[in-house]
Parts: structure tokens; C-alpha cells; sequence
């Protein structure tokens, strides 16, 4: 284990000590060292992040982690949850005497990091009940799409990869307690299986232009033992359906820790119930009006019908590419946020391994030289009835608005922001409700400022995405504090948020073993809240752009902590 936090709160502990027992002097020279004291320990803190996780460092860019893997041993986790308690002591024995606004603010987001991650690790011990504590750590997607180096340099780095991944397919193995509740042991087969397949089918194509005979031996035998490896964790996984419970409520006190330890949000379930049931009206009812003006004198389902059935020319990923750019434009010659740089997204089918979403983006990290982010739409589960497939492919105001959420204005642009932080903290660092609460947002506020705002399928399409999140703000309350079933929440999801079967099982399945998925809603009603509180005294209306680039300047921490930032003085206290 590294012992720099450890090294540096003996430093920080004596200094104080010093302090508490000297001269004014000497206090003021202590406070004069603060802020080095803090650099010192933050760029080490990062540091130590990057090494316990290599994926995570390879994502940002940092690619002399290349090929690793984290140390999911039990011995591993254990020491990783005393770092970061280690790292947290040190952290808060610095300052606030003698450090900067920034520097206060910037150690209360690292704070606030490790808080998030201890309580996954520690309170919630995901990496032994949750098997979607490792899928992601497993993906190489940065290998094989992201062209940051020559080909045959990220096949070298996707072979020791690829020989990690039987150790780290032990690990998970030994570190998962049995039974499991039958929507994680469906998750991990899923994934497990998918990685199988990808590794099996897709990535030989990705490296065949490489032309060294020796590296391909390398890899194919690195290869196959990767692919044995998640095909025998997939299979055990299947014999564990016989046993397989619904125990997966993380009950109302962990439920509650999860807001205040993640997103600093300390407001009572029961409120929080009525204020994402008060939103889920709000939305069915601007959704009856506009259904009226799209498809008058149909029923909502059949508004949805119809919404489904315009589906987007050459397909989901065709239509999304070619909405890209008539949002980015929209953007800015609206004056809704600035753009800084001129990246841009490309449009990709998922890979098999990583469908348990219809969309998502992967955004190179702050460390890596300009590539093009990737958003990636899932196609339908091939296992399904041909209907169910059909119903699953987005009409094109429904995409219209993944595409919002996930490129202009949404995940991407927020990241382009991000990176610009004078704070690497601040680029490494986005936090659940900052980022997808943002992206939710700038769905509803894009409506506001007026994209498509002759066309009322795509209002139509904003709400039918809203309804879709309140479902899942809901879904998580009631799963994991009031006893719903996974049933229950389906059905929530078919007939309030009118989504099609494929989708709503897979929705209602999320929730359960992703539990923080209320964080859509309830990011997006922070920020609302904040917006009408800058901006009420600083222009309203006019103020949006000014309030945009604003919020995002600060990276990605708890909303919360922005809250106070921006107001000050002014600050309520009032989230929501």
C-alpha cells in the first residue's frame, strides 16, 4: 500500500501541533505552508487514485497503466478502503487555516470523492454483493476504439489485458457472496457472457491489419484464455439462477447514507418520494397537451404509437450522426452554453458486453491528446420477439433526445468543460448527479429555449425521456426503501412512463443493482432550483448562458457544494 497520505498527515498533525503550542508567528507560517501542503497531497492523492485504478487511469489518458487491472483480492480491497480512509484524515487535518478559496473548495470535492467511494466499497461492500462493480473496470473499449496510439501498440497493451482477465475473473468469482438476487446473477451472465463473445467475435477484427506474426500468436493465445475465462464466469453465474433470491433493497438507512455519502443530499425519503412524484405529474400533464397537439383525440399510448413508429432514416446510429450536427449548431447560435474547442462525437452501434442501456458516450479523459468521444446506441436483444425488437429501435424525437443527453449539450459537452477546469480534481472527478443530472436537464431546457419548437413530436419526445427518469427516481425509492417489486416497478415503467416491454424490464432490472439511478431526477431538480436562484438576480431569462457555463466551470462535484459556491450568502439552504 502507498503511505504518502499517511506521510503527510504525520507532517500536517505536527504542524498543527506546532500551531496550537507557539508563537502567532508561527501560525502564520504554518498557514503560509498550507497551500503547498495541499498541492503536495492532492497531486499525490491523484496519483495514488490512478495506480489502485488502472482502468480508470487509462481512461484519463494516463496510458503507462496500459494492460492492468486493479487488485480485487480481498487483501487488495481491504488495503484500498484504508487508503482512502487514510487519504481523507490527511485531507481534512489541511487547512482551513491558510488556504485559498479554491484550494478549501477543491479539498472538500476530493473529500466528497472519497466519501462516494468509501461508501460503495466500505457501507454498501459492492465488490462483494454486486457483480457491477467489476464489469465496468473490465471493459477494453480504449484499446480497440480509441486512437490514441498505432495499432499495434494498443494490441500489446489489449494482450496483457487480455492475460489479466482470468486472475481478475478468480477475484470476482471468490469475492461475490451466493446467493445473489436473480437480476444481478441475469446481469453478470449478460455481461459476462457478452464480454466473451466480443472478445471471441469482435476483437481478432479490430487487430487483423496487424501485420506481426509474433504479436498475433501472443495475442491469440491471451485471447483465448480471456474469452475461457468470462465464458466459465458466465456459466457459474447460470447455475447460481436455481438459488438465486430478491433480496437486492438496500434498505431505507443505507438508501439515505447513499444520498448524504454520494451526493451530499441529506433531504428525508418521504419528501424526496413527493418531490419526484410532484415532478412525474408536472410531466404527465404537459405530456397530455402536447399529445393533444401531436396525435389529437388519441389516447397517450397511441401518441407513443405513433412517436415510436417514425423511426430515424438508415437506423438509430444514422439518424443520431445526422443529429449531431444540427444540435451542436442549435447551441450555439442560441447562446445556451459556450463550446470550448472544436471536438466533436462520433456514432457507433454498442458492443455486445455493454447493452444493459440503450445509450451511453465514452469521453477520452484529461490526460489524453485530442480523440473523439463515442456514443454508442444498443441494438435490440436479438433474443426477443420480433415486436419487442421493433418497439426497442428509438422513434427519432425520442433519439433526438438521447442525443441531447449524450453530445450537445448533454455528457460530451460537459466533459469539454470539465477539462477546461484550472483543477484536475475538477477533470477527474464528475460526480453521478452532476453528470447526468446536467445532461437530464439540458433535455428539458433545450424544448425551453426552442429546439423544434414548431414540431410538437419532439415536445412529445422530451417528456417521454423525463417520464422515463421519474420511473426510475421512483423505482429506486420504492425498491430499495418501500419493498416494490421488481414487477411493480415494470409495470410503473409500461403504463407511467408508457415505455415499450423490452425496455421496461431492462429499466426495472437496472434499478435494482443500480440503485443511484434516481440521480437523473434528482441532479436535474438541483440544478432547476439553482438556476432560478442565480439567475433571479442577475437577468433571468438572459442570465441562462451566463448560469451554464458557470455551473460547469467547477467540473463535476456534488451539486450541493456548487449550490453554496455560486450563491454565497444568497444560498437558502433549499436543494429542491
Amino acid at each position: 500500500m502507498n503511505n504518502r497520505p499517511y506521510l503527510v498527515l504525520a507532517l500536517v498533525a505536527a504542524m498543527l501541533t506546532a500551531a496550537c503550542s507557539s508563537s502567532e508567528p508561527d501560525a502564520r507560517a504554518i498557514a503560509a505552508a498550507a497551500p503547498a501542503a495541499w498541492d503536495a497531497f492532492r497531486d499525490g492523492f491523484i496519483e495514488d487514485e490512478l495506480r489502485s485504478d488502472p482502468p480508470f487511469a487509462v481512461d484519463a489518458g494516463r496510458h503507462e497503466y496500459d494492460g492492468k487491472l486493479p487488485d480485487w483480492s480481498k487483501e487488495g480491497l481491504a488495503a484500498e478502503v484504508a487508503r482512502l480512509h487514510a487519504a481523507r484524515d490527511a485531507a481534512l487535518a489541511i487547512g482551513p487555516l491558510g488556504l485559498d478559496a479554491a484550494r478549501a473548495f477543491e479539498r472538500d470535492y476530493l473529500v466528497a470523492r472519497i466519501d462516494r467511494e468509501l461508501f460503495w466499497q466500505e457501507t454498501a461492500e459492492r465488490p462483494f454483493t454486486n457483480p457491477t462493480f467489476y464489469l465496468g473496470g473490465l471493459g477494453p473499449s480504449v484499446y480497440l476504439t480509441r486512437d490514441y496510439a498505432p495499432l499495434a501498440d494498443r494490441m500489446r497493451a489489449y494482450v496483457a489485458y487480455a492475460r489479466a482477465v482470468p486472475a481478475a475473473a478468480a477475484q470476482i468469482r471468490e469475492n461475490l457472496r451466493l446467493p445473489l438476487p436473480a437480476t444481478f446473477v441475469e446481469r453478470a451472465i449478460s455481461g459476462f457472457a457478452g464480454y466473451a463473445s466480443f472478445f471471441e467475435k469482435d476483437v481478432p477484427k479490430v487487430f487483423a491489419p496487424v501485420g506481426d506474426k509474433a504479436l498475433a500468436a501472443e495475442f491469440a493465445e491471451a485471447n483465448k484464455g480471456a474469452v475461457a475465462a468470462m465464458r466459465e464466469l458466465a456459466k457459474y453465474f447460470e447455475a447460481q439462477r436455481a438459488t438465486a433470491t430478491q433480496d437486492f433493497a438496500l434498505g431505507a438507512e443505507r438508501f439515505a447514507k447513499m444520498l448524504a455519502a454520494t451526493e451530499q443530499v441529506t433531504t428525508p425519503l418521504a419528501e424526496l418520494e413527493k418531490i419526484g412524484r410532484a415532478d412525474l405529474d408536472r410531466n404527465l400533464a404537459a405530456l397530455r397537451e402536447a399529445c393533444g397537439k401531436y396525435a389529437p383525440g388519441r389516447s397517450i399510448p397511441e401518441c407513443f404509437a405513433k412517436l415510436s413508429a417514425d423511426k430515424p432514416k438508415g437506423g438509430p446510429v444514422a439518424g443520431a450522426t445526422a443529429q449531431l450536427g444540427e444540435l451542436r449548431q442549435f447551441v450555439i447560435e442560441h447562446d445556451v452554453v459556450s463550446v470550448p474547442g472544436e471536438e466533436q462525437a462520433l456514432v457507433a452501434e454498442a458492443p455486445p458486453y455493454n447493452r444493459a442501456n440503450s445509450a451511453y458516450i465514452e469521453i477520452p479523459g484529461p490526460y489524453e491528446k485530442p480523440l473523439p468521444a463515442i456514443y454508442y446506441i444498443a441494438p435490440p436483444d436479438p433474443s426477443w420477439s420480433r415486436a419487442d425488437q421493433l418497439a426497442y429501435i428509438p422513434g427519432k424525437a425520442d433519439l433526438l433526445f438521447t442525443s441531447v443527453h449524450e453530445v450537445w449539450p448533454g455528457h460530451f459537452l460537459n466533459f469539454l468543460h470539465a477539462n477546461q477546469s484550472k483543477s484536475m480534481v475538477g477533470r477527474l472527478f464528475v460526480g453521478y448527479a452532476f453528470a447526468e443530472g446536467w445532461a437530464h436537464y439540458t433535455e428539458e431546457m433545450m424544448v425551453e429555449m426552442g429546439l423544434h419548437k414548431d414540431d410538437p413530436a419532439a415536445h412529445v419526445g422530451q417528456l417521454s425521456n423525463a417520464l422515463l427518469r421519474n420511473v426510475r427516481f421512483l423505482s429506486a425509492i420504492g425498491m430499495h426503501t418501500g419493498g416494490m417489486t421488481v414487477e411493480q416497478s415494470e409495470r410503473m415503467f409500461r403504463e407511467e412512463a408508457f415505455q415499450d416491454p423490452g425496455n421496461a424490464r431492462q429499466q426495472a432490472a437496472r434499478g435494482t443493482y443500480d440503485p443511484a439511478y434516481l440521480n437523473y431526477t434528482l441532479g436535474k431538480l438541483m440544478i432547476m432550483k439553482l438556476r432560478t436562484d442565480w439567475t433571479s438576480t442577475r437577468g433571468g431569462r438572459a442570465a441562462w448562458k451566463a448560469f451554464h457555463d458557470e455551473f460547469l466551470s467547477y467540473g463535476g462535484p456534488p451539486i450541493p457544494m456548487v449550490r453554496k459556491a455560486m450563491l454565497g450568502e444568497d444560498d437558502d439552504g433549499a436543494l429542491f
